[in-house]
């Protein structure tokens, strides 16, 4: 497959710059892969296509506000820094984009927040744009942590193009996000209310639960044409003996497994036994999945709508087939789907 099978025309104004007033009350189109049939609902109607015993596999990362405004010393210039992870918890090493990056040396400190509440020091380039920062803060971690945290925004992608608002806090995370780590939300999930969990509970689907903590390279542009030659960013993840057991009864009595979201689908896929079951696993991934690739482990899947060129429609292209894929999603732009982040919901069958 080619990078330029992936460009398609889609109007700004489809882009989702805010979540559904309601969790599970987006749109959803239901893609059939037997029958090659396309069907209009609403997400709450997702229940109709599960049975007692089927699994939904969810991942439970949890996104922490990531994204910092700062100066720099002496010139007071606005630098905006990303978080990216922790190194080191006892000296307050922190992996981090900034940006502008030109302006940002070895050796410069950085302040944040009113009276300089919190200070870093620049101590290592990682990548262009990637920097080592230490954070320089006199109390106890959980102190750091909290002060942190305070001065950190929601981070929603880039392509939203809107300040953050008091919602995002909420509606930009699942409602069983439990183990933080994530810079982005795994989209599939948030379509997922309270209430839509408890009738699934009730009609006899059950959850299995996987960690992936998302990183920036969901978003990193693909830069070759060749899809065979692009590197994924690695991301850490983590797969329960618990989950396997889930997911390996119901495959082995062929009931259905259904991968919420592109992250559920790639860390399910990155620890898969020689007869296709779920192995335990923790530690990293970088697995790309585009066409052709046979799934292993899910026999359905929920997404969002992609935008293009990205690496997770790719993946999802992978699942459906390439062509009906495509097809599906002219006829989203036809019937003003939205999409990205906060847009609407595909049920892949």
């Amino acid at each position: 497959m080619k990078l330029s099978q992936y460009k398609y025309s889609l109007p700004s104004e489809l882009i989702a710059k805010h979540p559904s007033p309601s969790r599970d009350e987006s749109r959803l189109m239901v893609l059939d892969r037997k029958t090659q049939t396309i069907e209009h609902k609403v997400f709450k109607d997702i229940i109709n296509y599960f049975d007692n015993n089927d699994v939904m596999v969810f991942n439970n990362t949890k996104v922490f506000p990531a994204r910092l405004y700062g100066n720099k010393e002496k010139t007071g210039a606005e630098i905006e820094v990303f978080l990216l992870r922790e190194l080191n918890r006892e000296q307050r090493l922190w992996d981090v984009l900034v940006d502008p990056a030109r302006k940002i040396r070895i050796g410069n400190k950085l302040y944040f927040g009113e009276d300089d509440l919190l200070v870093a020091e620049v101590i290592d380039n990682t990548t262009s744009r990637g920097r080592t920062l230490r954070f320089l803060f006199d109390g106890d971690y959980d102190e750091f942590k909290k002060t942190l945290y305070g001065l950190g925004e929601t981070p929603l992608p880039k392509f939203i193009q809107r300040e953050v608002e008091p919602e995002d806090k909420d509606r930009y995370q699942t409602i069983f996000a439990k183990h933080e780590g994530a810079v982005a939300a795994p989209t599939a999930g948030m379509h997922f209310s309270r209430e839509l969990l408890k009738r699934l509970e009730i009609k006899g689907v059950h959850f299995s639960y996987i960690t992936l903590h998302v990183g920036l390279g969901n978003f990193r542009q693909v830069e070759v044409e060749d899809l065979t030659k692009h590197k994924m960013d690695s991301e850490r993840i983590e797969i329960l003996e618990e989950a396997c057991d889930i997911v390996n009864h119901a495959k082995d009595n062929k009931y259905q497994v259904c991968a919420v979201g592109t992250t559920t689908m790639r860390t399910l896929e990155s620890s898969v036994s020689t007869l296709g079951h779920l192995k335990p696993y923790s530690g990293w991934t970088n697995k790309f999945l585009f066409p052709p690739y046979d799934f292993s482990v899910p026999t359905s899947m929920v997404s969002n709508f992609h935008l293009p060129v990205s690496t997770l429609l790719m993946m999802v292209s992978a699942f459906a087939g390439y062509d009906f894929l495509m097809k599906a999603y002219k006829l989203a732009i036809k019937e003003k789907y939205r999409f990205g982040t906060y847009g609407d919901a595909m049920l892949i069958l």
